[in-house]
């Protein structure tokens, strides 16, 4: 016999950060709220894996402390974030350098009177050739020389350019942002006024781990978004893994919202049909899934191109003197586009007297990508990797919606009263744009259904057995 319906005011299809955020929303506002999730787990690409006591994330998306909606959404007030040191360093000409850096306390104008004092200032001699880069070699130390600025970003002047850059998109709004002429990101760099080694040693590397986008082939329109965060705020990680935002989101939730291991076959205006339990009668249905599973439920919504991500985790107990930095490469000379000692970020990460090592790659990976990301990483370090340890290796193919110009980044969230759809690929394909979407969504189901007339209290979903 079909199980009995079980009626809510609005079913949620999907535990991601979209379909979590949304339904806090409609909780707070007193709508009953009922979440199905196919996985025995929520949080879809934000998973953590347990390993030996690491916690390892399967995607390395970077998260900015600038994001609006780590605020303003309900549930994540007690998120403890965990920032990497400020800017990013970078490897270049056989040596590291910090970049990225804001300008003080006196904003883009104090920053523009350091580049005229710089301008005018005597010119020191020019700087020797840099020495040979260091071959790596399995089992051999590796020398690199000390931390210094310059080479990747130019001269002195040339670096405070891109402070006062930074300090000035970090104030612009961001509708002003998105007014401006709409371009490759790669394309538009050359239109920013930097000097070209600026662009091609710092803002093309550090772009393209913001972005997951090797070739920067996505939106200037978002690149711009993806700058103004860095430059606004720090780049961090969630304390516990990438697993901590969902997680959190799920138990801040009144008891019996989210329902996990139960798979929605079907969706209408007013119903649900899933292979567990038959149909679920509601006022309203939100499709808070991944854009591909989206799209089997909605077909006509349109499925992006996606940048696949590869990420492989390293332990040893001699962590590389890096600190806390997000290291990124700006000679191009590997296929590690950016990597950390995660565990010096959040320690909660590696067991006592470990060190996380995390890397990743962008686009399609080498074929023996391990041994390739050691090669790469013995070079940006400085240190032999031949006695570290893999812990994991995932590639996953469509990690992160592709959004290359023209992109929508408001695209409809109400496809019909009583049907709604969001997620990364309805805004930015960002934590924040994923956030933002189930904002949208969650307001509109509101503004259609009116905010605090719920139908009834949601009858309980049986617990549907893990399968061996």
């Amino acid at each position: 016999m079909l199980e009995p319906a079980y009626q809510a005011d609005v079913v949620v299809v999907g535990a991601g950060v979209a379909g979590l955020s949304a339904a806090h929303r409609l909780t707070s506002a007193g709508v009953t709220t009922m979440v199905l999730e196919a996985a025995h787990g929520v949080g879809g690409r934000m998973a953590t894996e347990k390993v030996d006591g690491f916690r390892l994330d399967r995607i390395g998306q970077l998260l900015s402390t600038a994001y609006p909606e780590l605020r303003l959404t309900p549930g994540l007030g007690t998120l403890v974030l965990r920032p990497f040191a400020p800017g990013v360093l970078l490897y270049g000409d056989g040596r590291h350098h910090r970049a990225g850096v804001q300008a003080g306390t006196g904003g883009a104008r104090g920053a523009l009177h350091a580049v005229r004092a710089l301008a005018s200032a005597p010119r020191s001699p020019s700087a020797p050739r840099p020495p040979r880069r260091p071959v790596a070699v399995p089992g051999r130390q590796v020398s690199v020389p000390r931390s210094r600025s310059g080479a990747p970003l130019g001269t002195a002047v040339d670096q405070a350019r891109l402070g006062a850059a930074l300090t000035r998109l970090a104030g612009t709004p961001a509708e002003r942002l998105l007014a401006r002429p709409e371009l490759p990101a790669g394309e538009a760099l050359a239109a920013r006024g930097l000097p070209a080694r600026t662009i091609d040693g710092f803002l093309r590397p550090l772009l393209a781990a913001l972005l997951c986008d090797p070739d920067l082939t996505t939106s200037s329109r978002c690149a711009d978004l993806a700058l103004r965060a860095f430059a606004s705020g720090r780049l961090c990680l969630p304390e516990g893994g990438a697993e901590a935002l969902p997680e959190l989101l799920a138990r801040m939730l009144p008891a019996g919202t989210v329902h996990t291991g139960v798979r929605v076959t079907s969706v209408a205006t007013t119903s649900v049909t899933t292979a567990e339990h038959g149909e679920i009668r509601c006022r309203a249905v939100l499709v808070a899934t991944d854009a591909r599973a989206a799209a089997e439920l909605l077909p006509g919504l349109r499925v992006p191109e996606f940048h696949p991500v590869t990420v492989v985790h390293h332990t040893t107990d001699e962590p590389p003197g890096t600190g806390a930095s997000l290291l990124l490469d700006a000679d191009l000379g590997g296929p590690v586009a950016h990597t950390a000692v995660v565990s010096q970020i959040d320690p909660s990460r590696a067991p006592a007297g470990r060190a996380l090592v995390s890397s990743t790659v962008l686009g399609r990976p080498p074929g023996d990508v391990d041994t390739a990301v050691r090669m790469h990483l013995a070079r940006l370090y400085g240190v032999s990797t031949a006695r570290w340890e893999t812990l994991g290796v995932y590639r996953t193919a469509e990690a992160v919606p592709a959004m290359r110009p023209p992109h929508d980044l408001r695209r409809p969230v109400r496809l019909l009263a009583g049907l709604y759809v969001c997620g990364d690929h309805r805004d930015t394909s960002t934590v924040q744009g994923a956030l933002h979407s189930g904002h949208r969504a969650s307001a509109a189901i509101l503004a259609d259904l009116g905010a605090g007339r719920s139908m009834h209290v949601a009858d309980p979903v049986p617990t549907v057995p893990r399968a061996a």
